[in-house]
């Protein structure tokens, strides 16, 4: 059941930092667990202080020891994202051609993310923080060992073993979803790669920093799809053996879930439901 919001957030009154850090013991949270954060602000809020309060409540919950981690992945620098797909549907030739020269490349220590939210973007940004090097499915971590959370992530493995996802499942991480749903949950993409029938490959290709300039990079990756994630969702919460938490944080409907149980979970899950391609 998810707790009732109170009379303070029916009139849309912030919420502050004590208030949030007690919703978050009430989810669940506890003392020392790392965690893999996706948040809409705007679902949670209004937040007295925007990301910042969250990121001290966070804190002030889990503590010095946690270590968070946040996808900040890139989508503007890609010729094969549907972000760039989009954008030059339509254009003509000479115009798709000025748009791709304009693009910049990848570099972790400045590249905004896309799409992933304000508090992806604070988080990314603060001074304490770390980021893994892939040009399009990165991750921003700060805390206890964020380093050692990002420092794997192979080009050919956007979302798998060998990215800060196979180091948050062996650290026995849980997710929090604060204001979104399992349709966005990342962790899930790892247990694609753990399927009897894995996604076929495909090709990639983006830009990246380079002295002043900008490399493309071509390579060849798992095509990942997220489409049946909302019906894994609800299959996960509705098992009662799951132990997966909702209840209300700030505004919003927050979910806290071992990710080892949500991924073991989805790869039984999509191996029963899924279609090969």
């Amino acid at each position: 059941m998810i707790a009732d919001g109170g009379q303070d957030r029916a009139h849309g009154t912030p919420v502050d930092r004590e208030r949030l850090a007690a919703d978050l013991r009430s989810l669940g949270l506890r003392r020392g667990q790392d965690l893999l954060i996706q948040c809409s602000l705007r679902q949670i809020g209004p937040v007295e202080g925007g990301p910042a309060t969250l990121l001290d409540a966070i804190l002030d919950v889990v503590g010095e020891r946690a270590t968070l981690a946040v996808p900040t992945y890139t989508t503007l620098n890609s010729l094969t994202s549907r972000d760039f797909h989009a954008v030059v549907a339509g254009l003509d030739e000479d115009q798709r051609a000025g748009f791709i020269s304009a693009m910049p490349g990848f570099d972790p220590a400045r590249t905004p993310s896309h799409g992933m939210g304000a508090f992806a973007e604070y988080l990314r940004t603060r001074p304490s923080a770390v980021r893994s090097g892939h040009p399009q499915s990165s991750f921003a971590a700060l805390g206890f060992q964020a380093r050692a959370c990002i420092s794997v992530h192979d080009l050919d493995c956007h979302l798998g073993e060998r990215s800060p996802l196979g180091w948050l499942y062996a650290a026995d991480a849980a997710v929090l979803l604060l204001g979104v749903g399992y349709s966005v949950c990342t962790a899930f993409h790892l247990a694609e790669y753990r399927l009897p029938d894995p996604p076929p490959s495909q090709r990639y290709h983006c830009f990246t920093a380079e002295e002043g300039g900008r490399l493309e990079q071509a390579f060849t990756g798992a095509a990942l799809d997220d489409s049946d994630f909302g019906q894994l969702g609800a299959g996960l919460e509705a098992n009662s053996v799951i132990g997966s938490r909702r209840r209300r944080v700030g505004s919003g409907t927050a979910r806290l879930v071992s990710l080892r149980v949500a991924v073991d979970f989805a790869v039984t899950w999509l191996t029963a439901h899924r279609r090969s391609p």
